[in-house]
C-alpha cells in the first residue's frame, strides 16, 4: 500500500486529457484502451454496448469473485469520458485511478461479495452509459448488494468557505471542503455509516447524506451515474467530493493533475478498500 499513491498519481496523468469522443477522438481512443488494459491486468474484461446517436460505445466490466460467491454483487463505477477541451483531472481521472486500483487490490484479495468494476462511457452526454447498464441489469432481473459511483475523489481544499451547498443544506455541512461525501438513498442507509467509518479510519473525513425520492428533492445529488440505478430501484451511493460546490476547476481546462490533493485520493482509496471488504 506505500506505492499507492504514486500509481494513483500515474493513472491521473495517463486519463487527464481532453477526451470527449467529438472533440478529442484521439485522447478519447487513447484513455478508453488503456483503462481496457489496465483492468484486463486483474481479469477477462467485458464490454457492454450501447447505441447514442447512430454509434455504438461501450462501458468496460471486470467482475472478480468475491469468498462468498453467494452474496449479489456490488457494482463499483466510475466514467472515463470528459467534457470538450477539459483534461478532467477531477472529473473524472480521480475516480477511475481509485477504480483501477480497486481492481488491483481486490483481485488479489477478494472481498466477501464479488466486485463488478465498470467503466462507464457518456456519463457527459446525460448518464447515457450508465443508464443503459442499469436498464439492462433490471431487465434481467439481476439483484445487487450494492452500487458505487465514483464521481471526482481528489479535491480538497481546507479554508473557509470553500465548501458550498444547495440551499438550505449549508446549515447541517461543515463549510470546509476537506471532507468526501456520501450521498445514497434511504435503504443504503447503513452502508453509509459503515462506509463513513472505514474512510474517517483512513484518516478522511466524510459526511453522508441520505436521498429521498430518488435524489429528486435536491436534484443536484443525482448528477453521476448512480441515479439511473436509483431510477431502477437498485440501492446506489455517490461517493464525490462535491464537484461544483467545492472545485473552482469543474468543467475547465484547468482541471489539471496539479490541481489535486493526491494524499487525499490516497486516503479515499484506502477508506474504499477497507469499507468494501466488509459490505
Amino acid at each position: 500500500m506505500e506505492d499507492l499513491k504514486p500509481r494513483l498519481e500515474a493513472h491521473v496523468r495517463q486519463v487527464a486529457h481532453p477526451r470527449d469522443p467529438d472533440w478529442s477522438p484521439l485522447g478519447y481512443c487513447q484513455v478508453k484502451q488503456y483503462v481496457q488494459e489496465q483492468l484486463s491486468r486483474w481479469g477477462s474484461l467485458e464490454e457492454f454496448r450501447f447505441e447514442y446517436c447512430r454509434r455504438t460505445y461501450g462501458n468496460w466490466i471486470l467482475k472478480l469473485p468475491g469468498s462468498s460467491p453467494r452474496r449479489d454483487p456490488i457494482l463499483v463505477g466510475a466514467h472515463f469520458d470528459a467534457v470538450p477541451a477539459s483534461p478532467g483531472a477531477d472529473d473524472n481521472a480521480s475516480g477511475v485511478a481509485v477504480l483501477l486500483e480497486l481492481a488491483r487490490y481486490f483481485a488479489q484479495d477478494p472481498s466477501r461479495s464479488p466486485l463488478w468494476l465498470v467503466a462507464f462511457d457518456l456519463e457527459e452526454r446525460g448518464l447515457v452509459g450508465s443508464t443503459a447498464y442499469a436498464q439492462f441489469l433490471k431487465q434481467q432481473g439481476q439483484p445487487l448488494r450494492l452500487m458505487l459511483s465514483l464521481e471526482m475523489l481528489g479535491y480538497r481544499d481546507p479554508t473557509a468557505g470553500s465548501q458550498r451547498y444547495p440551499t438550505g443544506l449549508e446549515r447541517f455541512y461543515p463549510d470546509r471542503g476537506d471532507y468526501i461525501g456520501l450521498i445514497g438513498n434511504w435503504p443504503t442507509l447503513p452502508d453509509l455509516l459503515r462506509l463513513q467509518q472505514s474512510l474517517k479510519k483512513a484518516g478522511i473525513p466524510c459526511q453522508w447524506l441520505p436521498a429521498g425520492q430518488r435524489g429528486w428533492i435536491v436534484p443536484s445529488t443525482r448528477r453521476s451515474d448512480h441515479a439511473p440505478f436509483w431510477d431502477e430501484g437498485y440501492r446506489a451511493v455517490l461517493v464525490t467530493d462535491t464537484a461544483d460546490l467545492r472545485n473552482p476547476h469543474y468543467h475547465k481546462l484547468s482541471d489539471s493533475p496539479e490541481t489535486l490533493d493526491l494524499d487525499f485520493l490516497a486516503g479515499v482509496c484506502r477508506g474504499l478498500m477497507a469499507g468494501l471488504r466488509h459490505l
